[in-house]
């Protein structure tokens, strides 16, 4: 732990005389009777913690603050997500803070992000919520006891959902707030109960640190086959990522967030969050088992009135969650970590249905398709959303990547060049035309051509270049139709896919002029030559 982090570490001991209740480490059964006391939530049927967050059903990344001082002012990329703040808007939130919690019930879990020792990061969570704590319980990795007589925080967060900010006083963008320090090594956050924003701040923090050392940050899944193969999924919400991640024949060992470094892949979390509207129990057994376990915690999951979870009822948000320890699922490499990627696979939920369901890409292609991080957005997922939306998510999690995206492109790039990694670009979106006209690619051809990448039966077929993007397309994958494989031979009219390819590819180019100055020549000529 360094100096620092000793320094600007919470006074809890102090809270305590100026009346404060501290809970630490309280175990599972614990929170679970805090929360129900407290009114925090309800059980469902067989054991699940259920909890609502109206207003706040996911994450407020409008109201995310970096405090740009001497440490941060040349190593952030600012603008986009990265909105600064002073080092006093800072103090002066967390003086206000520390104020409210006198002689509130506070608690506190001390646990770890990153499964591998070598750089894990020991963490604090202090919260006025016992189901946050019981949700970063789940989440985090949780030490030993002897771990545990030892834990020391490097990075403490403290999150009062019921305290809001001021935004005239406290110089902030509304009552939500979430503010990280990283000279002071803490991250503030109030006026929100949705408990994803705890662990997307560590992960945010995680992005910062580890390039410095070598690591490159990833927001993807991760598994490994029976001849310790690893395979990488990145990918936005809705393509698919813990749901083909999830595969019976290979071991889990993570779903959201994961480092590469000198010595291979680890997992960043002990927890899965998987998102579960709409969860088709025949196709994702494992993560349906979850929402009937003791210890999961249900986020905004509506229950029948026998308490029973109604996983198709979307109306109080599409975004529900179920939040549980990794081990919950059977099937999992319960080291957390793996060797070097031999496959990686880009997500894409296409709703022009335009790309192609599986493509190998070149290192410059790599490149280009990880700044972009593309899917589409479809009615019906957004209020106002009546037509396909395009959405590029540099790095397939641009709200968590402080630095310049081209830093973590380069270091990718560098891993992949390194182990002889392939890369492929996956469409799980339509075929046949755009949404409302084709069809959504079936769950059983996308696994199938993920698992003829997996086990190399695509390194010897033939491939074939299609003219708008420049992809590259296998001539045949056992298991699936040859005339899926090349979008346009699905669509009954070749000249309406030629101009929602036209249409497709200048949005590609449109979004792609942001990093045309920072990336070589061989990246920027990945752009889609037929745009006009």
């Amino acid at each position: 732990m360094t100096e620092t982090a000793v320094r600007t570490s919470l006074d809890l001991h102090a809270l305590q005389q100026r009346g404060a209740t501290i809970r630490f480490n309280l175990t599972v059964p614990e929170l679970y009777e805090a929360a129900l006391r407290r009114g925090e939530g309800v059980l469902a049927q067989d054991g699940p913690l259920t909890v609502y967050t109206a207003p706040h059903t996911g994450r407020s990344p409008k109201d995310r603050f970096i405090v740009q001082d001497a440490l941060t002012e040349g190593g952030v990329h600012w603008g986009g997500f990265n909105t600064p703040t002073t080092p006093q808007v800072f103090d002066n939130l967390l003086q206000r803070m520390l104020s409210w919690m006198e002689g509130q019930e506070v608690f506190v879990q001390d646990l770890y992000a990153g499964t591998d020792p070598s750089y894990q990061l020991p963490v604090r969570l202090v919260t006025e919520m016992a189901y946050h704590s019981l949700f970063v319980h789940n989440m985090f990795v949780r030490p030993t006891p002897e771990q545990l007589a030892s834990h020391t925080a490097e990075f403490t967060v403290l999150n009062l959902p019921s305290f809001k900010a001021d935004p005239a006083r406290d110089g902030v963008r509304s009552e939500t707030f979430i503010v990280v320090d990283f000279t002071r090594r803490m991250i503030l956050v109030g006026g929100t109960k949705y408990a994803g924003e705890n662990k997307k701040g560590i992960f945010g923090v995680l992005n910062y640190l580890l390039p410095e050392r070598g690591v490159m940050p990833m927001h993807c899944s991760a598994n490994i086959g029976e001849q310790g193969d690893v395979a990488l999924f990145f990918g936005l919400s809705g393509t698919g990522k813990t749901t083909l991640s999830a595969d019976p024949q290979r071991r889990l060992i993570g779903d959201d967030e994961h480092g590469w470094s000198d010595e291979g892949v680890f997992n960043f979390e002990g927890g899965c969050y998987a998102k579960v509207i709409g969860l088709n129990p025949e196709a994702e057994p494992a993560i349906e088992r979850t929402t009937r376990m003791f210890g999961t915690v249900l986020e905004n999951v509506v229950l029948r009135p026998d308490r029973t979870p109604d996983l198709d009822d979307g109306h109080l948000t599409d975004n529900t969650r179920s939040a549980y320890p990794i081990d919950f699922i059977d099937n999992i490499e319960a080291s957390g970590r793996g060797g070097h990627p031999q496959n990686i696979i880009f997500l894409t939920a296409d709703a022009y249905g335009v790309l192609p369901p599986i493509a190998r890409l070149s290192r410059e292609q790599m490149m280009y398709y990880f700044l972009s991080g593309f899917t589409a957005k479809i009615p019906g997922t957004e209020q106002g959303v009546v037509e396909p939306q395009p959405t590029f998510s540099t790095c397939f999690g641009a709200p968590f990547m402080p630095r310049h995206p081209g830093e973590y492109a380069r270091l990718l790039a560098q891993r992949v060049e390194a182990h002889g990694t392939r890369v492929w670009l996956v469409n799980t979106g339509w075929t046949g035309g755009k949404y409302g006209q084709g069809h959504r690619i079936s769950i059983r051809h996308t696994r199938a051509l993920i698992s003829a990448a997996l086990d190399g039966a695509l390194d010897t077929v033939e491939y074939q270049r299609e003219p708008f993007f420049g992809l590259v397309i296998p001539s045949e994958v056992p298991g699936v139709p040859a005339e899926l494989l090349n979008p346009r031979d699905s669509w009954a009219d070749g000249s309406a896919y030629d101009a929602a390819a036209r249409q497709l590819a200048a949005m590609f180019r449109q979004n792609f002029e942001r990093f045309a100055d920072g990336v070589d020549a061989g990246v920027t000529g990945c752009m889609p030559q037929h745009a006009e």
